[in-house]
């Protein structure tokens, strides 16, 4: 489970970062992930290496890409590089991370550019007289296709009910009023004006709270 991530990407965004792991503290945590799948180990090698993220994720400021989304990807590259670390490796765990980490990033920075002359269904090509984004899948009727229905899978809605369990009262809340979970879905308009909190608010929680949600459930598979 990856609920840990939520203040740790609060962490690293407000650069707030745990200490540097001592070599001794590193190893045991180490060897206690790597032997025996401790992990709370493996979170402790995760948080502690954050400052690394962040000072990598730096250089790509100049990109177009999102600064959170760079700082997420690079999260990502720092998980891979925990996991697949060899203890009997001669070099250290940071200089392994470090490469795991920019190649994460170099990674979907490629995939996005060769992406970006493509249309998808979710491509946004409109917005409506509140502001919100109207996207291709909208404006295309297939009366004999359910997409919803296509992809209903016991397992998935059972991981989703689970993940959503870890959420805030104040996140999950957002996520029910925007998605519509028992309820009829709103914009962030209007969420915002029920809540007495400003749009952009909603939107950082919103993002937040589902950033949580795709790790948990990547986690789960």
């Amino acid at each position: 489970m990856l609920f840990f991530l939520l203040p740790i990407l609060g962490a690293i965004k407000s650069e707030s970062y745990p200490r540097k792991l001592s070599n001794d503290e590193e190893r045991e945590y180490l060897e206690l992930f790597h032997n025996n799948k401790d992990q709370n180990a493996r979170n402790k090698l995760i948080e502690h290496n954050l400052r690394l993220v962040a000072h990598i994720a730096k250089k790509y400021e100049n990109t177009m890409e999102d600064k959170d989304d760079i700082l997420s990807i690079g999260i990502i590259g720092l998980m891979k590089a925990v996991d697949t670390y060899q203890i009997s490796a001669n070099n250290k765990l940071a200089t392994y991370a470090a490469r795991c980490i920019e190649n994460e990033i170099l990674m979907t920075l490629r995939a996005n550019k060769n992406k970006k002359n493509l249309v998808y269904l979710q491509s946004t090509i409109s917005t409506d007289k509140d502001g919100n984004e109207l996207e291709l899948l909208d404006f295309i009727e297939d009366k004999d296709v359910d997409l919803y229905k296509s992809y209903e899978n016991k397992k998935i809605h059972e991981n989703l009910h689970n993940a959503l369990k870890t959420l805030s009262s104040r996140e999950y809340d957002i996520i029910s009023r925007r998605y519509g979970l028992n309820r009829e879905a709103q914009t962030q308009k209007e969420i915002a004006s029920e809540m007495k909190i400003s749009r952009s608010y909603v939107s950082r929680i919103e993002k937040r709270a589902l950033l949580k949600l795709y790790f948990l459930m990547k986690d789960q598979k």
